[in-house]
């Protein structure tokens, strides 16, 4: 195991990996901008280190200086979380080049999965379905318009560096799909420096379902289940929850295992998420791999009874799972509210600021992940996202119940926050059916 790790994020996931690292006695360093400076969060650290001012671009992404902050540190490895450099291979080099393990995926597994082409290509290979589409990129508009009529309408567009939404337009006849392609690729390049686009059929009504993967050097790979994430808004996660409330067991078990061959397609190791859209039957089709450990990892952590951030630390410190999946064992059902500083009566507008209150909720099944504090400042630089609100329980009607009381306890003033949002969802009569699609806020939840 690793005697010091940097951690090169901030935050919520920050403190996170601090804890998990203090469990397996190792000493964790924190690298923090300017506009950190003095969070409670650093406090928890066994060293924090400056290293840029608020824009994440002189920071938080700031190879350099977090390389700086890592040999000054003299640590053994670095701990991306999510967000920020996470999913940059090149980082991920220059780690390994100077002789610091990243705690992640190598930077080859990481280029061929983070491509949406080629993870797509790589998936067919592993006999994981994938929703119809290009082959590759579409060079234009005329060729694109082509295979749209092909595979027939509506369509999606996506950026193949993409992520968070961007570089994403849906089309329903060639006119739309003219203006589209413009938008969309100019979108890309502006936000990824890369404007490839492919183009999928779009699926009606879709579940966004993705299962948790674990991988180590040695081969062996286990899954910790699926979560359900369908509850968006832009593309932006709201709630997610497993297990998926419409799977049975015998879909649920072929999507785990088709996660599994494409984890180890890609001879990838440590976290990964293999993403998939449901469609109305029941088929689900490969649409993505986050090659990180994502915001949402508690839920599969309260079902599973596992601690995913330990086992990124194990693995990547040489460590085989010594875990089977027989081993693996889901209980119960769990929920994850992201609680953002963003006014949803203002169209979901960022609220930064001051917090004069700060109460967070408790009793049996609730978990709260948060560095916020009474008296913290919201920072306006970055992620709007705030706390964690988990809740687990044996029945989903628990689950829901449990958190929508947990919501109501949890304060936080004069801050607007998402809870009155996700309060109103968990009692929509959709949600608590479990018939819900990608498309609910938008349909179902007004402005």
């Amino acid at each position: 195991m690793f005697s010091r790790v940097l951690i090169a994020n901030r935050g919520e996931i920050a403190l996170r990996i601090i804890r998990a690292c203090h469990e397996l006695g190792v000493e964790a360093v924190v690298v923090h901008s300017e506009a950190d400076r003095g969070a409670a969060y650093l406090e928890s650290a066994d060293g924090a280190i400056c290293i840029g001012p608020a824009a994440a671009g002189k920071s938080y992404l700031n190879i350099p200086a977090i390389i700086s902050a890592a040999e000054i540190a003299d640590v053994d490895a670095i701990h991306p979380g999510y967000g920020f450099l996470a999913e940059n291979a090149h980082f991920a080099e220059v780690c390994n080049e100077c002789g610091i393990t990243f705690i992640g995926p190598e930077p080859a597994s990481m280029r061929q999965l983070g491509d949406k082409v080629a993870a797509r290509n790589l998936a067919k290979k592993a006999r994981v379905p994938c929703v119809p589409g290009s082959e590759g990129e579409i060079k234009d508009e005329a060729e694109a318009i082509k295979l749209a009529n092909k595979i027939g309408y509506p369509i999606i567009l996506k950026a193949a560096a993409g992520g968070g939404g961007r570089g994403m337009r849906v089309a329903h006849n060639d006119i739309s799909l003219r203006k589209a392609f413009a938008a969309a690729k100019t979108e890309a390049e502006a936000a990824f420096k890369n404007g490839t686009l492919y183009l999928e059929k779009f699926i009606l009504e879709p579940r966004h379902v993705e299962v948790q993967v674990m991988a180590d050097k040695s081969g062996n790979a286990i899954h910790f289940y699926e979560r359900d994430c369908t509850i968006q808004r832009r593309h932006q996660k709201l709630i997610e929850e497993s297990p998926c409330p419409v799977l049975d067991e015998k879909t649920r078990e072929e999507l785990c295992k088709a996660a599994l061959r494409l984890i180890k397609e890609a001879k990838y190791h440590n976290a990964a998420t293999c993403e998939f859209l449901l469609d109305r039957d029941k088929n689900y089709y490969f649409i993505e791999v986050n090659t990180r450990i994502q915001v949402e990892h508690p839920v599969s952590e309260l079902v599973t009874g596992q601690d995913l951030i330990k086992w990124q630390l194990k693995i990547a410190s040489g460590q085989t799972l010594d875990l089977r999946q027989r081993d693996i064992r889901h209980s119960g059902c769990a929920m994850e509210c992201r609680i953002n500083a963003e006014d949803p009566a203002r169209g979901f507008a960022p609220n930064p600021g001051r917090v004069q209150k700060f109460i967070v909720p408790g009793g049996p099944g609730v978990r709260v992940d948060t560095h916020m504090y009474q008296g913290a400042v919201i920072s306006p630089y970055y992620d709007s996202m705030i706390a964690k609100l988990i809740v687990h329980q044996p029945t989903r009607e628990e689950t829901i119940a449990t958190m929508k009381r947990a919501l109501r306890e949890f304060k936080i003033e004069p801050i607007k926050t998402t809870i009155p949002a996700h309060i109103k969802i968990l009692s929509h009569s959709l949600f608590a059916k479990g018939t819900v699609d990608t498309s609910f806020i938008e349909r179902h939840m007004g402005a």
